[in-house]
């Protein structure tokens, strides 16, 4: 068992509350506003939270001085209790460097973001902020049709709870054939599901429960080239590893020399625990077979299993887990408390 280290946990939002809406990677709900206004309807309407828009929230190719001021912003204004981004991006970690660490430090608020949201989380971390991972606009609230009622859930008790919260096995999920933004029934059309097994665990004979740390797999290793907001191996000894890739799909061998890179550097070896998410197998841009999707999902899989079989062979992971680049989608704290019990087969985390 492993003592997690003290990080501020941001007081959570009520009811009735202002929440900032941020865009720090792109301003994506400028171009395809059918899914944003869906989501900030849910946000008010399903969850009665009075969401709150700033300058560049709606502004493709924002300055990154910008969106860190609507940063800045949201963290320093005493009526905003939560800061939710819109959506993901490839840009965000041009943002870091304008960030002012004492303000955001002295202002914690709780943070909600996945994909390129993993730079601001890492850097939150860095300073000893926890946030929560998933719960993008335009992706768990703006769901087609309707919310999942297993995002939905895991959303409510991120948002409006403290506590141990057991996350949930699903045995469909939705990849292939879903409604785009610029559809004009997406409001009502539900994704298609497929059915899925549950999780998929390895070296499952103990429990761990420590500090989660991670993101997506692909802005980690930005992060890593870039050495942001990442700091020495030894900060995450005891922690629990959150790795899952995006609908760009990187192939088995990128992901296993990201993997091989973090191991030289020294970070495999600190987590004795590892949640993989469910990796996406098709892509509006790369519209696979059912044959090649499995294929794709197999072949990361094996990529995770090569490294860390080379550099933590211990570590117990667990694969499949619906967080990230899925539907549905449970919020995973960032820098709180994961337990990972392999003889229950159960993961809960405290929101």
């Amino acid at each position: 068992m492993v003592t997690v280290r003290s990080m501020i946990t941001p007081s959570k939002p009520k009811p009735g509350d202002r929440v900032a809406i941020v865009s720090p990677s792109a301003g994506l709900p400028g171009l395809f506003p059918r899914p944003y206004e869906l989501g900030l309807r849910r946000l008010r309407d399903d969850f009665g939270l009075v969401p709150v828009e700033y300058p560049t929230t709606r502004v493709m190719g924002a300055a990154p001085a910008d969106r860190a001021a609507d940063l800045h912003a949201a963290f320093a204004d005493p009526t905003i209790t939560a800061v939710i981004t819109s959506i993901g991006g490839d840009d965000q970690i041009t943002v870091l460097r304008h960030l002012d660490a004492e303000l955001m430090r002295a202002n914690p608020k709780l943070f909600f973001g996945y994909s390129d949201n993993t730079n601001v989380l890492a850097y939150l971390h860095s300073l000893g902020i926890a946030g929560c991972y998933g719960g993008a606009v335009m992706t768990a609230f703006g769901r087609s049709a309707a919310m999942h009622p297993v995002t939905a859930a895991s959303l409510r008790a991120a948002l409006f709870t403290s506590g141990p919260y057991e996350l949930p096995q699903v045995w469909a999920y939705s990849d292939v054939d879903q409604p785009e933004w610029v559809d004009p029934e997406f409001d009502t059309r539900e994704p298609p599901q497929l059915p899925c097994d549950g999780w998929s665990w390895h070296n499952a004979d103990r429990v761990v429960e420590g500090e989660s740390w991670g993101g997506c797999l692909e802005i980690v290793s930005w992060l890593l080239m870039a050495d942001r907001a990442v700091g020495p191996p030894e900060r995450y000894t005891g922690g629990v590893l959150l790795l899952e890739t995006s609908e760009e799909m990187p192939s088995s061998d990128e992901v296993y020399r990201v993997l091989r890179n973090m191991g030289e550097r020294g970070l495999l070896q600190q987590f004795p625990a590892a949640l993989i998410g469910r990796a996406k197998g098709w892509s509006i841009d790369r519209r696979t077979t059912p044959a090649e999707r499995a294929a794709y999902v197999a072949g990361q899989r094996q990529a995770v299993l090569h490294a860390f079989g080379e550099y933590a062979p211990d570590t117990m992971i667990v694969f499949d887990v619906d967080f990230g680049h899925t539907d549905p989608q449970v919020v995973i704290p960032y820098g709180g408390r994961v337990r990972v019990d392999g003889p229950a087969g159960t993961i809960t985390v405290t929101y």
